[in-house]
């Protein structure tokens, strides 16, 4: 995944977002990994990706960091500032269509879909 794939804009105050597009996986094979982190604490999310096992769960962990780069950028939080992945959801992006050789001079159409990645971290208010 490139640098020019994350894409960062503003957002509320004690929010940040980050969106990671044209990932080469399916929607659904990301979704389980926005499942596994919605909601928890950022350090504990950005752990749990360091240690899947899913190949995208690397490029799914530096969306997370740079939500919070972003977080620490705009709205002068830090990682210890009791920061929760609030939202992470799936998007469909385009679908590259491959062609496989096969019995009697015949093929097969391929389908390789890629997705988009949205992670929101947001400051959670104690008390």
């Amino acid at each position: 995944m490139s640098d020019k794939a994350l894409e960062n804009d503003k957002s509320p105050d004690g929010e940040a977002r980050c969106v990671a597009r044209m990932l080469r996986v399916s929607p659904q094979k990301l979704n389980l990994l926005a499942a596994m982190i919605r909601g928890k604490e950022v350090a504990r999310a950005i752990n749990d990706l360091a240690f899947s096992r899913k190949r995208i769960a690397t490029a799914v962990g530096k969306a997370v960091k740079s939500a919070v780069a972003n977080a620490e950028h705009l709205h002068s939080l830090d990682e210890n500032s009791n920061l929760v992945v609030a939202e992470a959801y799936v998007g469909k992006c385009m679908v590259m269509k491959r062609f496989r050789a096969r019995a009697r001079g015949r093929s097969t159409r391929i389908k390789r879909p890629m997705s988009s990645f949205t992670v929101v971290v947001r400051r959670l208010e104690m008390g």
